[in-house]
């Protein structure tokens, strides 16, 4: 790069100084991370985080180096996919809908897990559920990544309930230099689906740029996806119809024959997202941080017939294939801003987030096919001014043998979502509102937790955590069936405590029993939100919280070449909020109903490895989950007592081979399997490799990666390489095919 170039990327990062006092709300940062051996990059957030919280959790992490050599990484969501007990729901590129399943929680159970990115919040807490209560992964690109770290169970008082089943901590960078990258990758999927061939591809491109002019660091990403992903659903019905010839014969899930009518979902996706972090030191001790970010999605949705008129051998499109032909247009804005200090004996942070929902608009076609593709009647739902805040202060006072943690919470919820009428799908006005629901939820809390070293091998640490909470501003509307109501306001205030007693015998090796108590609110989402597509959903606004008690003993030993972890893990829920699809009223249409079930276990034991240069240049890690994670009272369902809780499989395992024959190149392989997992509280899903089933899988992915230089990294591999093909309620990616390239400053 020429020194002209040189000159021209510091002046950027000069004009975008000037943007960094720009009005916003909130992250997660710390002080500079001074290891020589980070190559003058600076880990934002994670070391002050960890100091300050002192978690007792059992921990997993993967850093940057390793999802580059081993990850075939599109999107964020993807350099989590090997690490211990976890399954992303990520059904094709660019999927907005990637919820994040426990190993004691589920697929629909997104309100059970929390992900942050430096300290921002990027679980979606207006809701419980695999659509729009899906973590805002988009929020991160996967070239500003640091390191990720999870924790797992309710086990930290600085985290509130929603972290039952695990906290995913991710951290990025802010450079001490003059850095800059750029980076392309594509993949090619092919698809063999009921009897279609078909191939769809995708690409990424995204550059960074970052500098440090004396205290202050700028950090800058733009990142680009555009992707074609296989049909995510089918229309089907018991007969073809009459007339009409074509359409596979299935069966669903609780094993009835159907017809397979058409492909529906079949998303062509544009997605831009823009990152600026910029960093001031006030004192040697003193930061403040803010990070801005914009996320643009267009996605347009078309459907496919299989059926052919038997008169004149035309395409024949049932209307139900239209329900799969749609248009969304989102505009999300994400702000953090954070002040923290550092000393020998105080360290403290204070941060803000805002995640607003600027413009999110779904334009849906309710008109037949073909005629409906370029018009017709249809419905606009918007969820403009949906979105959250969220404020935390924390500190750590350390004194002698003890290191006492304490901080405050506060967070507001908001869900806005009005559908109208319109007599012009793809680009007419709004008509009559026929669909609405409003709401608010709001939690204060405060915690406290020590962490009290007893004797020098010994480890005891004590927390708690109070929360109030409320519900309100609560509307249902509806044309039809006719609704009209102000929802009732709900409250509550629960205690949580915390417990760990870490045992370290000997250099490297800890023993570790911990308990934690979590209540998790009902979301806004799961108390006012109707929701009637893709599956309907109806709210209960009389919804209780659900209460954890969780257990775990663990043995851990850790050197220089990695670590091994057992942990053996118990955790009872009274009054689960468990979101369940079945027939809506008893007639064909399906609905989700999210319900108090009275009680569930989930029992296991987990294997965690990780062994760098197990022989010389070869690294292994992987784990095997076994959970019982069963329904053990249910009034309103006695059937679903000593069955399976929805999408929590038996068995879970990961496993990751990196073979480095000669500097610069890495060979990996890797795999991720899960057994059966059923979608109902009483499985009576029977038939999982169906449309809207529930089956195992077992997954395999190679990629190489070869360093040229300082300068340039290419990346060659396969996903899904053995071509499995599975159901998670939607077909989930075939063999695919991918490539990228690296080029660095």
């Amino acid at each position: 790069m020429t020194i002209s170039t040189r000159a021209l990327l510091r002046a950027s990062l000069a004009v975008l100084a000037s943007t960094a006092a720009m009005p916003a709300w909130a992250a997660d940062d710390s002080v500079p991370d001074t290891d020589p051996g980070k190559d003058d990059i600076l880990i934002v957030a994670q070391r002050q985080k960890q100091t300050i919280e002192n978690t007792p959790n059992a921990a997993a992490s993967v850093d940057a180096d390793r999802i580059a050599r081993t990850v075939n990484a599109m999107n964020v969501e993807d350099t989590v996919k090997y690490l211990p007990s976890l399954i992303v729901r990520k059904r094709h590129i660019g999927d907005t809908q990637a919820p994040l399943a426990t190993r004691t929680s589920g697929l629909g159970a997104s309100a059970r897990s929390l992900i942050y990115a430096d300290g921002a919040l990027l679980s979606a807490l207006i809701g419980n559920n695999n659509t729009s209560a899906s973590p805002r992964w988009s929020a991160v690109s996967p070239q500003e990544i640091a390191r990720i770290d999870v924790l797992y169970g309710p086990f930290s008082a600085a985290y509130p309930g929603n972290s039952i089943g695990a906290v995913v901590n991710i951290t990025t960078r802010l450079p001490d230099a003059l850095e800059a990258t750029l980076s392309a990758g594509t993949s090619v999927q092919t698809s063999d689906l009921y009897g279609r061939n078909d191939t769809f591809a995708a690409y990424q491109v995204g550059a960074t740029v970052g500098d440090r002019f004396g205290p202050l660091a700028l950090f800058a990403s733009y990142d680009h996806v555009k992707s074609r992903g296989q049909p995510l659903g089918f229309a089907t019905a018991t007969t073809a119809p009459a007339g009409t010839e074509g359409g596979p014969a299935d069966v669903n899930r609780v094993g009835q024959p159907l017809r397979v009518l058409g492909a529906t979902g079949i998303e062509d996706q544009g997605q831009d997202r823009l990152k600026l972090k910029a960093a001031i030191d006030l004192t040697s001790s003193l930061r403040l941080t803010y990070v801005g970010g914009l996320f643009l999605n267009r996605t347009d949705s078309s459907s496919q017939t299989y059926l052919t008129t038997i008169a004149t051998g035309a395409p024949n499109w049932p209307l139900a294939l239209s329900a799969g032909v749609y248009r969304t247009d989102q505009r999300h804005w994400s702000h953090a801003l954070s002040l923290g200090g550092s000393g020998k004996a105080f360290d403290w942070q204070v941060i803000g987030t805002r995640y607003i929902v600027d413009r999110d608009e779904q334009r849906i076609a309710a008109t037949a096919l073909p005629a409906a593709a370029t018009g017709g009647a249809g419905t606009i739902t918007r969820l403009d001014g949906t979105g959250w805040i969220t404020l935390d202060a924390k500190a750590v006072w350390r004194s002698g043998p003890s290191a006492l943690s304490f901080g405050a919470h506060w967070d507001r919820f908001r869900i806005a979502s009005n559908r109208f009428t319109t007599t012009d799908w793809v680009a007419g006005s709004a008509g009559a509102l026929n669909l609405q629901s409003l709401g608010k939820t709001r939690t204060a809390a405060l915690w406290v937790q020590d962490a009290w070293k007893i004797l020098p091998s010994v480890t005891l640490t004590l927390g708690g955590r109070y929360e109030w909470w409320r519900a309100y501003d609560g509307v249902n509307f509806s044309l039809s069936p006719a609704i009209a109501v102000n929802q009732p306001e709900r409250s509550a205030a629960k205690f949580s405590p915390k417990a760990a007693l870490a045992w370290e015998p000997a250099a490297g090796w800890k023993a570790q029993l911990a308990f934690g108590q979590a209540w998790r609110f009902p979301t806004v989402g799961e108390l006012y939100q109707i929701v009637t597509t893709p599956v309907a959903a109806v709210p209960n606004p009389d919804l209780r919280p659900e209460r954890a008690r969780s257990t775990e003993v663990s043995i851990e030993r850790t050197g220089k070449r990695g670590s091994i972890r057992l942990s053996l893990f118990n955790e009872v829920v009274t009054d689960a909020l468990i979101s369940q699809t079945g027939p809506l009223n008893g007639g064909p249409a399906l609905a989700t109903f999210v319900q108090n079930v009275d009680r569930t276990r989930a029992r296991g034991v987990e294997l965690a490895v990780v062994r760098n240069d197990l022989i010389p240049r070869f690294d292994l890690s992987g784990s095997v989950t076994y959970a019982d994670a069963t329904t053990r009272a249910n009034a309103a369902l006695p059937a679903s007592v000593g069955k399976l809780i929805p999408t929590v499989p038996r068995w879970k395992a990961t496993a990751v081979a990196t073979w480095r024959p000669v500097d610069g190149v890495a060979l990996t392989a890797a795999g991720r399997y899960s057994s059966r997992l059923y979608g109902t509280l009483d499985n009576s899903d029977v038939v999982g490799n169906t449309y809207q089933g529930f089956y195992k899988f077992l997954v395999v992915d190679l990629r190489a990666q070869f360093a040229v230089g300082k300068k340039y990294t290419l990346g060659i591999g396969v996903d899904n390489v053995t071509n499995d093909r599975y159901f998670l309620f939607h077909p989930f990616p075939q063999r695919t095919f991918h490539a990228d390239l690296t080029l660095r400053l």
